[in-house]
């Protein structure tokens, strides 16, 4: 089964979560952060994992240690629930459309962390949600998960659309990446 359970507490952030790589995409998050918890749930849903976080964070100061210590454990559950990644398909691309909006993600669960990131037009607040900390959320997934991931805003206007075509581009890539297609390690190295 590959699932993690994790908590982690600092003096900003107290955060559980449960991950099932294997589920439906069954979603029960709150961080208090309305447009964040869409998501993460959206993460869920086209991933196929099942997600459950709950944070408490210093939102009194505003959203960045929130999203960015929810990226760093959703990251090390994800490390932890890969285990030694034997079988997994390891490289996936999703394109996906929101209306005028069109995002690319390319993964390589690698073991190696890496992030090229290119969202220009994503700015400004969605919500309660500053949409320049969704690129925080990926660095710490990425950094915690050792993934190389490519994630680029191709077109769009509109924050919203924009930022949930990345998550839903990232998810979907994830959802293929980590799938076990067959018994192998791929990598001539023998380890990832």
């Amino acid at each position: 089964m590959r699932k993690a359970t994790l908590q982690r507490k600092t003096k900003e952030t107290d955060i559980d979560i449960e991950i099932n790589l294997d589920g439906e995409g069954k979603a029960e998050i709150n961080t208090g952060i309305g447009f964040f918890d869409h998501m993460l749930t959206a993460l869920a849903l086209h991933s196929g994992i099942d997600l459950k976080i709950t944070c408490k964070g210093d939102l009194d100061v505003d959203g960045h240690h929130t999203v960015e210590d929810v990226g760093i454990t959703f990251g090390k559950a994800l490390s932890e629930a890969l285990g030694d990644k034997k079988g997994i398909e390891r490289f996936a691309c999703a394109y996906v459309p929101m209306d005028e909006a069109l995002a690319r993600c390319v993964i390589d669960i690698s073991g190696r962390p890496y992030l090229y990131y290119d969202a220009p037009s994503l700015t400004g607040m969605i919500g309660s949600f500053d949409a320049s900390l969704a690129e925080e959320f990926f660095i710490a997934v990425c950094s915690n998960a050792f993934i190389c991931a490519h994630i680029e805003q191709i077109r769009g206007k509109n924050s919203h659309h924009i930022c949930e075509a990345l998550f839903k581009s990232f998810a979907r890539a994830l959802k293929t990446a980590k799938s076990i297609t067959n018994n192998k390690i791929q990598s001539t190295k023998g380890s990832l």
